[in-house]
């Protein structure tokens, strides 16, 4: 009985690392240390570790998590019988969630070959793959775009919306979206 116990235990903190780790990269960016992750979770530091004895493996956990919904999405994007209006959406859905999560934004700009991985593991790029070329064959999306593309697109939005501290001000998400999605319409090639 106690090992059960034990179990509950260690899957309850590792929520809670996760719920916390969420949370605080989020908001401040992934320059956050273990230590206020811990602090957040209301875990010992060493608790933290002992789950993910490094920050990139708690990032890949979270990003593992981003791209499951992402996958999702797009699953879901793939049952539109019309295929544009279906990568619409799913191009618009992610992006809302790299803006609005500090943590994605930066991981997909900084730690590129992880995101990579958690688009893979949860099949991401097969379904957006699968709905570009639906897209191409009912004639709505330029030809010569791909799966490859949308990493780009996503580091793009994700750098022209923050804010900075010096330059031009961050264009706004759906501003950005608006103009890509005219972009990668069939007819702007012309």
């Amino acid at each position: 009985m106690t090992i059960t116990t034990q179990r509950a235990d260690a899957r309850r903190n590792r929520e809670l690392i996760l719920a916390a780790a969420r949370e605080e990269f989020a908001e401040h960016g992934l320059d956050v240390h273990m230590e206020r992750i811990a602090r957040t979770a209301g875990v010992g530091v060493g608790t933290v570790y002992r789950h993910f004895p490094s920050k990139e493996l708690l990032l890949a956990a979270l990003a593992d998590e981003r791209f499951a919904g992402f996958a999702e999405a797009a699953r879901e994007a793939l049952e539109d019988p019309d295929a544009w209006n279906g990568f619409c959406r799913l191009l618009t859905h992610c992006a809302h969630v790299v803006d609005a999560d500090r943590a994605i934004s930066e991981a997909m700009d900084q730690h590129a070959d992880l995101c990579h991985a958690s688009a893979e593991k949860a099949s991401l790029t097969e379904f957006a793959g699968a709905l570009i070329a639906n897209a191409q064959a009912q004639g709505a999306m330029r030809q010569d775009f791909s799966v490859d593309d949308i990493p780009s697109l996503m580091r793009g939005l994700a750098r022209a919306t923050a804010p900075q501290a010096d330059g031009p001000p961050p264009i706004s998400c759906d501003r950005y979206l608006e103009i890509m999605l005219a972009g990668l319409r069939a007819d702007a090639t012309r």
